[in-house]
């Protein structure tokens, strides 16, 4: 028969073996059972007190530290060692520790594993304690706690087919108000129990994550080195021994996993082997300190390439870009597919490169968030070019009629396969695993689901795949490093790499229809990123493409901005939407940041342009270290119709330069005139700040001209006065005969008439004054010095 999930099979199937002998045991055990459960029910009448004081309905907490063997073998000893603790308010006495196996026999389906409660007190179904196998336990007062430690001959547990049984780990004893033993605690866990070991072994693929959400900021230090800038120093300690990621390697290599990598992380470790620096507080990028994690660093790389020697790897897009979310609200955006296929096509680069060429990834994998599917997530995938798409069984279910768990790969049309990891095994250890006894109860369960998937169908050997949470704590990391290993030596099992789990041999009668936009689960929808998210992300591109278009050696700002851009899209921002906001926006303000470097150096006061034409100049300084061109300065004038500032010209200028540009600026009439001047990219875009003066123009007006006339005539009819003056006196003195025609006796009274003259040439002096006018000194002095390779000043020097 099945359960819920399809999962359950029939005693017949699971249970093979049975003898009259265990027939008459059973009838004999329900007997018991029947007497012990009307004596339970006398005794209730008596409401135990010491059940009620503890929300658990126990007195007395205990817990399995360890179980050795895990999965014991005939002959074997087990070796049971946990802790007892009083929870209650009287001193327990007379206690002591042993086991129980629950009489029903094997465990009957995956689902039955679930229903096993470990906190429930102590009832009939967990069996009659084994005699001659306790630990007496000394008096325990209230909060105490006592270890201890049982060992128990397998024979003595009185196992019957193979199977998973419930073992039960019980302190007996007695309260104050209690006059008698009764069961104060109880642990239960599982047992596998394989000795005939004749079925057909499933192979297991386990996925071994080595991923971490992103560190690095956009922008660098301003050193010789361009040292990166870290968000935080984090990593630091997760690559230190002891470590999450330093775990996750120093186990992984021992482990027969196939490894699943996000190259954003090689990358970012690979930074931390050099010299670099870490944020502020509240991530100030200009109040740097160093990094300490450089050592740490080398010596995970190192560990790591050793690690994966000879071992399958698999390299998720760059920076594990958040599939779901750009199917469901980031595709509509123009641009965000390429981001997905540039950080597929760069996940190769990375890994290679990082790695010393030790391994070639395989990158035609893509892994949505916990699994989850639908025709969207899958043509998303495939689109940036995989053919292998990683889901989860609580995804794409199977049939109600499927009782037993099958093969993992399934094709679902167009060439791609999805990779249906198992999804009670994939979240096995997802809590907290910080303790013994969890870790220990988390491995026993997992090896008993192992276990059942064999036994669900002993004659039909399937491929199974594992795919555990994406950053695993270093606790669990290590609670399922011993559940891998413990499965790989037991006899129900094989190992498999990933390639080989998704060529296997789909079963017929598993699922292969991928859910409906509809059944994506809401509690992962609302973790995604927003569409104006990605509207965002791709209006930093646009300006990052504009920006790179203007530079001499565009890959400088490529490589950071476009990894940047790709690590605002990890899967590993989500539940953190606050910090994924910040990181966008940082991203934006370092590129303006940037393009504001290169800017129109600003002009004080009012330029004066005397006559109908002059020389205005506009200077552009780069503080960038390399060379921008392509730009255009272009000069309009807020009276067009009165001043011509002249064509608009190309820009180039190198890095840490200035450069002065020339506009031959041509006025109709006077006035003032206010001149914006506007950087433009070649596709016409506004770039950088513009800047606005003033330009009076002071032209020769018409009233001048008429003084000028009117001088000229005057000095003209005081030349033909003195003339005629002269002629007469010549004239008078000749007729007395006694003119010198030499003009030596010329009277002195002559002189009177130099006033005149002098007047005359007092007037010709400032007809020569006006004359200086051609020379024009307000006009603007060219501009002719050459590109100056020191930061230039203020503004230019022209007259006022």
């Amino acid at each position: 028969m099945t359960t819920r999930d399809g999962q359950r099979v029939g005693e017949a199937a699971q249970h093979p073996g049975g003898t009259p002998a265990r027939s008459r045991l059973r009838r004999a055990t329900a007997l018991l059972v029947g007497a012990t459960l009307f004596t339970g029910l006398v005794q209730a009448r008596t409401a135990p007190a010491a059940y009620a004081e503890t929300p658990s309905g126990r007195t007395v907490d205990v817990s399995v530290n360890s179980l050795s063997p895990t999965a014991p073998a005939k002959g074997d000893t087990l070796t049971v060692t946990g802790t007892v603790t009083n929870k209650s308010k009287h001193t327990v006495s007379g206690a002591h520790v042993g086991v129980e196996i629950a009489p029903q026999g094997p465990l009957d389906s995956r689902s039955a594993i679930n229903d096993v409660s470990t906190s429930a007190p102590h009832t009939l179904a967990d069996g009659a304690e084994i005699t001659g196998h306790t630990m007496p336990v000394d008096d325990l007062s209230a909060g105490i706690s006592r270890s201890f430690t049982l060992k128990v001959p397998v024979k003595d547990l009185d196992l019957g087919p193979d199977g998973v049984y419930q073992l039960g780990v019980s302190l007996t004893g007695q309260t104050r108000d209690r006059g008698y033993d009764e069961y104060l605690g109880i642990e239960r866990t599982f047992l596998p129990w394989y000795p005939d070991g004749d079925a057909k072994p499933t192979r297991y693929t386990f996925l071994w994550p080595l991923i971490d959400r992103p560190h690095l900021a956009v922008r660098s230090e301003s050193d010789d080195q361009q040292s990166p800038i870290f968000l935080d120093d984090d990593l630091a300690g997760d690559l230190a021994p002891g470590g999450r990621l330093q775990q996750m390697v120093a186990l992984g290599r021992d482990l027969p996993v196939t490894w699943v990598i996000d190259p954003d992380l090689l990358s970012t470790v690979d930074a931390m082997t050099r010299r670099y620096q870490v944020a502020g507080p509240g991530g100030d990028l200009d109040h740097t300190t160093s990094g300490t994690g450089t050592e740490n660093a080398k010596r995970w790389l190192n560990s790591l390439k050793e690690a994966v020697v000879g071992k399958e790897v698999v390299a998720l897009p760059f920076a594990d870009p958040d599939i779901a979310s750009i199917a469901h609200r980031g595709k509509s955006v123009p641009g965000t597919l390429n981001h997905l296929k540039t950080a597929t096509e760069l996940a190769t680069t990375t890994v290679e490169v990082v790695l010393n060429g030790q391994v070639t990834p395989d990158t035609d994998v893509s892994w949505p968030v916990e699994g989850a599917v639908d025709p969207s997530i899958v043509d998303v995938a495939t689109s940036a070019g995989a053919d292998k798409v990683i889901a989860r069984s609580d995804s794409l279910g199977e049939p109600g009629d499927l009782n037993y768990t099958p093969t993992s790969a399934r094709p679902i049309g167009g060439g791609t396969t999805a990779v249906v990891a198992d999804s009670g095994l994939s979240k096995a250890f997802q809590g907290d695993m910080t303790s013994a006894g969890s870790s220990t109860l988390a491995v026993q369960k997992y090896l008993a689901q192992t276990l059942m998937i064999t036994m669900q169908a002993p004659d039909r050997q399937r491929s199974v795949v594992v795919a555990p949470q994406r950053m695993a704590k270093a606790s669990q990391a290590q609670a399922m490093a011993q559940a891998i290993t413990e499965v790989a030596g037991s006899g129900w099992a094989e190992t498999a790499d990933f390639s080989a789990a998704a060529e296997a041999t789909p079963d017929p009668r598993a699922n292969r229809k991928v859910p409906g936009t509809g059944a994506y689960p809401k509690r992962l929808r609302k973790q995604e990123m927003s569409t104006a998210a990605f509207r965002q992300i791709q209006a930093t591109q646009g300006e990052l493409d504009d920006f790179m278009a203007l530079l001499s050696k565009p890959d400088r700002v490529r490589t950071p901005f476009g990894n940047a851009l790709m690590r605002s899209m990890s899967t590993e921002w989500r539940g953190s939407a606050h910090r994924s906001a910040a990181y966008r926006t940082a991203i934006s303000d370092y590129l303006s940041d940037l393009m504001s470097l290169v800017y129109l150096l600003p002009k004080t006061g009012t330029l004066t342009l005397s006559g109908r034409s002059g020389t205005i100049p506009v200077t552009v300084k780069n503080e960038l270290g390399q060379t921008v061109q392509g730009l255009e300065l272009r000069l309009t004038s807020s009276q067009g119709n009165s001043l011509d500032p002249g064509d608009a010209q190309p820009v180039t200028v190198e890095g840490g330069h200035t450069r002065s540009l020339k506009f031959e600026g041509t006025a109709a009439r006077n006035g003032l005139n206010t001149i914006t001047a506007q950087l433009y990219t070649p596709d016409g875009a506004k770039f950088s700040t513009p800047i606005t003066f003033q330009v009076d123009v002071t032209s020769i007006t018409s009233s001048v001209m008429l003084v000028i006339a009117a001088g000229l005539l005057l000095l003209v009819l005081a030349g033909a006065r003195m003339y005629h003056q002269r002629k007469r006196r010549a004239a008078t003195e000749g007729g007395d005969g006694d003119a010198d025609p030499s003009g030596d006796d010329a009277d002195p009274s002559d002189d009177g008439e130099t006033g005149e003259d002098g007047d005359d040439a007092g007037k010709g002096t400032m007809g020569d004054r006006d004359g200086v006018g051609d020379e024009q000194p307000g006009d603007l002095a060219p501009d002719t010095s050459p590109e100056s390779t020191d930061p230039s000043g203020t503004g230019e020097k022209v007259d006022r």
